[in-house]
């Protein structure tokens, strides 16, 4: 993996970091300014929000969900007020679906908890439409299974009935799916 330089950066180093997770949001914080990054941490969208309309900064990694809202809002605000922002979506809570409407709405990647400074360092500097390199720890087939099942389940409006005709399958074989913990 190529060392990234502070001219990687660019001329503007601003980072706004989400997440209501204190102590993660505290470690990464402290990794990104060794990188390079000029930070400023917020833990609620409502604190991002501001953040993010006063100054808008170059780089942005928001949590997908916080206490008082969805993550995205803030993605939105800063696709409008600063369009050449990169922003990553960072969330425990990893589904197909709001990975595909972060990208819509104007986030430059989405990753999954856990990610470290590295991945998110990547992910926020790609260049135009490079890839960034590929997992070291990719899903599971299990995983990618219930992620598909979670994805048709929220287009069906959270249905159980018609999530199970879609995916032909047996209504009682999807609740018990439902019901259980993501695979790893």
């Amino acid at each position: 993996m190529p060392q990234i330089e502070l001219d990687d950066i660019g001329p503007d180093k601003t980072l706004l970091l989400m997440d209501d997770d204190e102590p993660f949001l505290r470690r990464l914080a402290k990794a990104m300014e060794k990188r390079g990054f000029e930070v400023e941490m917020s833990d609620s969208v409502a604190a991002g929000s501001a953040i993010a309309r006063a100054r808008p900064p170059a780089y942005a990694v928001c949590d997908l969900r916080l206490e008082d809202g969805n993550g995205l809002d803030v993605v939105e605000i800063l696709r409008e007020k600063r369009p050449d922002a990169r922003v990553v979506v960072l969330t425990g809570y990893g589904a197909i679906a709001t990975a595909v409407a972060a990208v819509k709405i104007g986030a430059t990647d989405y990753l999954s908890k856990p990610a470290d400074a590295t991945d998110i360092t990547n992910a926020l500097l790609a260049k135009g439409d490079d890839l960034p390199p590929p997992p070291e720890n990719p899903m599971s087939a299990d995983r990618v299974r219930w992620e598909h099942i979670q994805r048709v389940y929220e287009l069906c409006d959270r249905n159980v009935s018609e999530t199970a005709r879609r995916l032909n399958m047996h209504r009682r074989t999807l609740q018990r799916i439902l019901a259980k913990r993501s695979p790893r």
